[in-house]
């Protein structure tokens, strides 16, 4: 019974942790596709992007940020590293789906949702497929 005891608390540790982990891969992937949509404005301010690409640079943004937020929380868990990216993508579209309700006061899934939801899922995706490193030989 004591060891139950002892497990337990280092079991909700280990929980603790991961979701920090997860949130700071989050956060850093929103700093990252935020970033690069501003150097993106920039662009098109400066003449260099055409305004009709807009559309897919904002989705290259999320796989961008997805990937990068992702990589970071896999190196750091370590563990079942598909669904740490996948979640890193989720948390990525949430702070993006937050800051769109706290700018523009609506949230339409007409209005490319969609397309941005399977962005960050697809840059997190990849994140976890390449970031898990090589598989150690059991002897």
């Amino acid at each position: 019974m004591k060891r139950r005891e002892k497990r337990q608390p280092e079991s909700e540790n280990q929980w603790v942790s991961t979701m920090c982990e997860l949130l700071k891969g989050g956060v850093a992937a929103g700093l990252t596709a935020i970033l690069t949509l501003l150097l993106c404005a920039v662009m098109v301010s400066a003449g260099v992007l055409k305004e009709r690409w807009m559309e897919g640079a904002v989705l290259a943004c999320c796989v961008l940020g997805a990937w990068v937020g992702g990589l970071f929380s896999v190196r750091r868990i370590r563990a079942r590293t598909l669904l740490v990216g996948l979640a890193v993508g989720g948390i990525l579209f949430l702070l993006l789906l937050t800051a769109g309700l706290l700018a523009f006061e609506t949230a339409s899934i007409e209005h490319g949702g969609v397309g941005v939801l399977c962005a960050c899922l697809c840059g997190g995706g990849i994140a976890g497929l390449l970031g898990a490193g090589k598989k150690k030989k059991r002897r």
